[in-house]
Parts: C-alpha cells; structure tokens; sequence
C-alpha cells in the first residue's frame, strides 16, 4: 500500500500484515508506542501473572500446519518462569485434543495469559525449546499486555474427580454446535504467519473475542461470522489473516469444560453495507470451516459468571468539566458501601441504549478518590462513540447502569516514591485519582502533576487539580497548551505553550528515581517513554495507560 509510512521497520514489533492493517486505519502511529510495550523478554509482572494462573490459551498449528487453539490447565505451579526468557509448562494437549501431539521443539507457540475473574490478559509468542512427554519450555520472543474491553468475568473451581470425555471428529457444524456457538460470548482465535528468513514478529498468536451473547453468527453448518471492535490497534489477528487466512477458534462450554475447536480459512469485510448492521463494529470477519474437533469435559476446570460482582449505580451528579468532557458520579442504587478500588484503576459499565438489543460495555478509568464511596467516570464524546454519545446526551440524574468491580493494573507499586503524573488530553482521569490519594496519604515524597491539552476550554478538571495541588507543599502543576486560545492566561491558566515531549520533563524533574505515570495517545507515551529510558529512568519505573476511541 502507497500510504505506508516509508520509515525503517528492520527493528518493528510489527511484520509486514499488521503494519497494512495499520495503515489502513491511520494508526501507523502505534508503532512508537508499541517498541516500548512490546518486549522481547517477559517483565516481572508478567512472569508473577502467567505462573499463578491455571490454564493457558494456546495456538499452534497441526502437522497439516492449521492453526488450532485450545487451553492448558494444571494444578497450581504448573507454570513456571525459570527467567525472563522462558516459560516452563508441566501440560501438553490431551489425546483427541486437535493440536496432541502438535507442540514439538522448534513450533510456533502463542499464550494468551488470561483471568476471566479480574479481566486481565497479556500475551506472548515464541516457540517450543525441549519438549517432553510431560510438558515444554516456551522461548519468548514477544511479550505484551492488553487492554481488558469485552472480557465477561468468571470465577473458576475445579472438580476433584475429573473424568475426561471423548472427542469426536466433523466437517460441518451440526445443530448443537451450531446453538453452541450462537449462545456465546467468548471465544478464542489462533492466527500465525513466518515470513522468509527469521524474526520477532513471525510465529503464532493466540488472542481472546468478547462480545454480548449471540456477537458470532452461524451463516449455515459450515461458516460463522463475527464483528471486530475497537482494540489496541497492534492487529496481530488481523494482520496475520491478510498474509496467512488460515485460522482456528475455540469455544469453551465454560459449565461443562467442554471444547469446540474449528480450523478453516478467514476472510476480513472491512466496509459491506453488511457492517452498518452491527453497531460499534469495526470490520466483520468469517470463517470457513474445514474440520471440527468437539471434546467433551476437555479439562477439571469448571467457570460460573460472578452474578454477584453486577452492581446496580444511581446517577447523583453531572458535571461538564470542558468542551468535550462530562463526569458522571454514581452511587450503589440501594445505598449500600461500593467496592473501593486502586486509584488508577477503572470502571466496567452496561449502558441499556434505545435500538440495541443486548446492554452496551465499555470501561472508563475512574477519575476519583477511592476513598468516597462514590464512582466517578470523566467521558469524552467521540464523534462516533454509541456509548459517550448516549452518555453525554440521554443520562441523566437519577439513571440506574449495571457496573461491574473496578479493575486494572495501573495503580501505584510505591508508595514512598517520588511521582510524576503525565497526561493528554482525556488521559488526565486516571491521573486524578491517583492525585486525590496522594493529596490525602503522601507527606514528604514530591509529585508533579503535568498535563498537556489544546486550550483552556478543552482542560478537563483544571480548577480541581490547582485546588488538590494547593494543599501539599510538595506538589508542583505544569500544564502545557498546544493552541492556547486568546483569552488563556500563561502564568495562571497554563505555564507554557507547546506540548509534553521529553525536554519539557527534563526541566521539570531531575528525578530518576521517581516512578512515572503516562497516560493519553500511544504516540505521546511511545515519545516520552523513549526519551526517559534514554536519561536512565529504569522501564520499571516508567507505568502507561493508553485511550482510545472505542466510545
């Protein structure tokens, strides 16, 4: 495609598929944050994930090189992480699984680490080193978070006397598959392609789709179809599918532990009259099945949706904090404590929007104290946004939503540390919460608070971060205009004209022990995260979270 951008890929996270789909959709832009996020060795984080959880999602392909997916399970420590290099599994696919016997050293490898109950996911793709009867050690080359949208929260147990069942073999899905499928609201999909010669980018990926039940279409006994929504914008599936259509999807009876795992080729819709049908929906892909693989009680592992973590809100309060900018502050319909929450942390909400059938999700960082018995929400219209757009033009006071526990990891991992809090834009929210607990906890340990927006009438909750900021002598604001307006006041409204980039912070902070905290557009934080790694800031120290127009 003539729009490539024409820089250097020798050393991109990205091979040539998903660097198309990128630039079909302008967001070429994600390359400079993903060379910071994308990694060729798992972070300690990471390595404390995926060694707690009880199964793995894996794709591989079959000696027919079809690509499948299916889960591994094992008693607790199964997995370990001998070092940032390598994952140790103690399980292989079972007999009558499509992929037994698949994983052999030197195969193609993609983990998707994923637990349903907190709604967090990383990945990694690799390949196979030893295997034997029992297990194989997984070699990185890829290693990268997720963001949590569209992923339904689960509670797992085991069963203490576990008999696994049989599997049995088709090419066309018959009507209890068929049912199977329609009545889901996860799946996973396996995608891959190895170019010539060698690299990172090449291998296999395993990811995760979510959506309202009834999201995966049954065309008839031998295709499905899906809509694809608004993700991180990387289009790792997406692109491997543009080189290599061959895919595989799983869906797990997550009542029983029953599989139904399906190979054939996917094609991609990008703008039929066929999308306009399914809102929010970015593309609509389809698959041609070429064989079907069902076992039934595949593995111990049983699931239960957490009916009890829905909590019902009131909305108490609306408050427009800039031009494009609301808060929203709920509280518990019946009165009652909410779950408190990590500043930092953000909001899953079911949003009931008149001419769609099934309740609208989408997340929103919290941009309140976690300490108030209240949740507060700071939502940008999108120009295409179902969810903001309802928000900001039919919610109002007294409206119930459905939440869910607040989650995510970008919280604070010290709390004796100097901090620095950077933001664009909207990503000024979860920067809010994170500064109204240090306003009320920290003492003597300095925070700078700097923020970046276009003008004075786009600066969300300006007046209460000079509010906050006044009552700590060790606080210091730096906000920065791009197109200041003419009414602006620099020394009073904002402190300089331009945007946040890595000179600006170094005027600011000469600190490289602080613990930074990013959040806006992926370029933004790619830029400033380069820039503070090369002044010594150790990765470690440097903590992102990006936005974006799901809406």
């Amino acid at each position: 495609m003539s729009d490539i951008d024409p820089r250097d890929y020798s050393a991109s996270p990205f091979h040539n598929g998903e660097q198309l789909a990128q630039a079909r959709l302008g967001v070429r832009d994600i390359e400079d944050w993903a060379r910071q996020v994308i990694r060729d060795y798992l972070p300690e984080q990471h390595r404390n994930f995926h060694t707690a959880l009880p199964f793995l999602v894996v794709a591989a392909r079959d000696e027919q090189d079809r690509p499948w997916v299916t889960l591994l399970e094992g008693p607790d420590g199964f997995i370990t992480a001998p070092d940032n290099k390598t994952l140790s599994i103690d399980g292989l696919p079972t007999r009558g699984d499509a992929l037994h016997g698949a994983i052999l050293p030197g195969s193609d490898v993609g983990i998707l680490g994923i637990e349903l109950a907190t709604r967090r996911r990383n990945r990694v793709n690799g390949r196979a080193a030893e295997v034997t009867s029992a297990g194989f050690d997984f070699c990185v080359d890829q290693s990268f978070g997720n963001c949590p949208q569209y992923i339904r929260e689960r509670k797992w147990h085991r069963l203490d006397n576990f008999v696994p069942g049989q599997s049995i073999r088709g090419q066309r899905l018959t009507n209890e598959q068929k049912q199977w499928v329609s009545s889901a609201d996860t799946f996973f999909i396996a995608s891959g392609y190895r170019g010539e010669g060698e690299s990172p980018t090449y291998g296999m990926d395993a990811s995760h789709r979510g959506g309202d039940r009834g999201f995966v279409q049954v065309l008839d006994d031998g295709r499905l179809r899906f809509p694809d929504y608004a993700g991180n914008n990387h289009f790792n599936t997406i692109g491997n599918i543009l080189l290599d259509p061959k895919a595989g999807f799983l869906f797990v009876d997550f009542t029983s532990g029953s599989f139904l795992q399906l190979t054939g080729r996917a094609s991609i819709d990008w703008d039929s009259e066929e999308l306009s049908r399914f809102p929010g929906a970015r593309r609509l892909l389809t698959l041609e099945i070429d064989e079907i693989v069902e076992t039934r009680s595949a593995v111990s592992l049983r699931w239960s949706s957490d009916a009890g973590s829905v909590r019902s809100l009131r909305l108490v309060e609306k408050t427009p904090e800039s031009a494009d900018v609301t808060s929203f502050i709920f509280e518990a319909r019946d009165g009652g404590i909410l779950t408190g929450f990590e500043p930092g942390q953000h909001l899953p909400i079911e949003l009931e929007i008149p001419g769609i059938n099934e309740p609208v999700s989408r997340t929103y960082s919290l941009s309140n104290g976690p300490d108030q018995y209240r949740y507060r929400i700071s939502v940008k219209r999108e120009r295409k946004g179902i969810a903001s757009q309802f928000l900001h033009d039919h919610l109002e006071i007294g409206a119930i939503i459905n939440s869910r526990r607040p989650s995510g990891d970008f919280v604070m991992t010290c709390n004796k540390c100097p901090l620095v809090l950077v933001s664009a834009g909207v990503g000024v929210t979860p920067m809010m919460s994170i500064l109204h607990a240090v306003a009320k906890e920290r003492s003597d340990c300095p925070v700078w608070f700097v923020h970046g927006a276009r003008d004075g009438e786009h600066h969300p909750l300006a007046e209460e971060v000079r509010d906050l900021a006044s009552t700590r002598s060790v606080f210091t604001v730096h906000v920065a205009y791009s197109q200041p307006a003419p009414g602006d006041r620099i020394g009073t409204d904002y402190d300089s004209h331009g945007r946040i980039d890595g000179a600006l912070l170094a005027r600011l902070i000469n600190n490289v022990d602080a613990h930074y905290f990013i959040c806006g557009p992926v370029k933004f934080m790619g830029e400033l995260q380069t820039d503070l790694e090369s002044r010594g800031v150790s990765p470690e120290h440097i903590h992102t979270e990006s936005f974006g127009p799901a809406g």
